[in-house]
C-alpha cells in the first residue's frame, strides 16, 4: 500500500511540472500602460484571431485594448524552456518582424522587437510605436 502511494505521488508529480513547462507559452499576457495584450499558445499552434478568422490557426497575436488590428505570429519556435522566437506579421501583410518573447526569473515576461519592422498601435487616430522592449504579465 505504501509502494502504491509513493508510485502514485511520483507520476502526480511528474504530470504537474510537465504541465506547468507546457502552461509557460500558453495563456494571456498583458501590459497596463500601453493596454495591449498577447493571445497564445506556442505548443498548439491552434490559436484564432477574432473577426479574422481566415487566417485559420496561428501559434497567437498581439493586440490592443484600444485598436481593431492584429499583430501575427506566424510561426513561433521555442529555444528553450523560457524564451521563443516568433515571426510576426500586421494583418495586411505590409509589415513584420522578428521577435522574441521571454519568461523572465520574476514570472513576467519580455517581449523584444529585434530586426524588422516596428510594432505600432492607433490611439485616437495616432500611430503610438511599441517599445523595442515590453514587460507583460499573465493573466
Amino acid at each position: 500500500m505504501k509502494k502504491t502511494l509513493i508510485i502514485a505521488f511520483t507520476l502526480l508529480s511528474a504530470l504537474t511540472i510537465k504541465a506547468q513547462k507546457d502552461s509557460i507559452f500558453k495563456g494571456y499576457l498583458y501590459n497596463d500602460e500601453y493596454q495591449v495584450y498577447i493571445e497564445m499558445d506556442f505548443y498548439h499552434n491552434n490559436i484564432k484571431v477574432p473577426g479574422q478568422e481566415i487566417f485559420g490557426e496561428l501559434p497567437g497575436y498581439f493586440g490592443a485594448k484600444r485598436d481593431m488590428r492584429k499583430w501575427l505570429f506566424t510561426s513561433a519556435e521555442l529555444k528553450d524552456s523560457t524564451t521563443a522566437k516568433l515571426a510576426v506579421t500586421n494583418d495586411y501583410g505590409s509589415e513584420d518582424l522578428e521577435a522574441i518573447l521571454k519568461k523572465l526569473p520574476d514570472g513576467t515576461y519580455e517581449l523584444q522587437q529585434k530586426e524588422g519592422s516596428t510594432i505600432k498601435i492607433a490611439v485616437n487616430r495616432k500611430w503610438v510605436k511599441i517599445p523595442k522592449q515590453l514587460i507583460l504579465k499573465k493573466k
